[in-house]
């Protein structure tokens, strides 16, 4: 049976250097994601992402986060993995959970995230399943 959750969070994007020449020859953008996820996720999550931009405002990004918290009072980690697309200034991305990657009461964890970040602020649905007795 698949479960909803919502709330917001707050997130902090640190640019990084490329580690080699190879890497800053593609001249991607490269961040770390530091974010604390608020309501029916009450996690901290840490990861990285990769990004690229066109002149006319279109663009690419992936992204890999490790969240390690509590949902819906279960308690465990797992990783969520991001592709998302700009399409001059409208954005398409798509954030699943990693198979096998729950650990702890959140093991055979999946699910799907959608991010909202109206004016500036940030806001997450989950739409996810666990295995029966989790």
């Amino acid at each position: 049976m698949t479960k909803q959750a919502s709330g917001t969070f707050d997130v902090k994007v640190t640019p990084q250097k490329p580690d080699n020449p190879v890497s800053e020859s593609a001249n991607l953008g490269r961040m770390s994601l530091d974010k604390q996820f608020h309501g029916a996720l009450e996690a901290t999550s840490k990861g990285e992402m990769l990004s690229a931009m066109t002149e006319k405002g279109s663009g690419g990004y992936v992204a890999m986060e490790r969240v390690t918290g509590t949902l819906d009072g279960r308690s465990g980690s797992f990783l969520l993995q991001h592709s998302g697309t700009m399409t001059r200034g409208e954005p398409s991305m798509h954030i699943s959970v990693v198979p096998d990657s729950g650990s702890g009461q959140l093991a055979g964890l999946t699910g799907i995230m959608v991010i909202e970040f109206p004016e500036g602020k940030h806001f997450y649905k989950f739409s996810y399943e666990l295995p029966e007795g989790h």
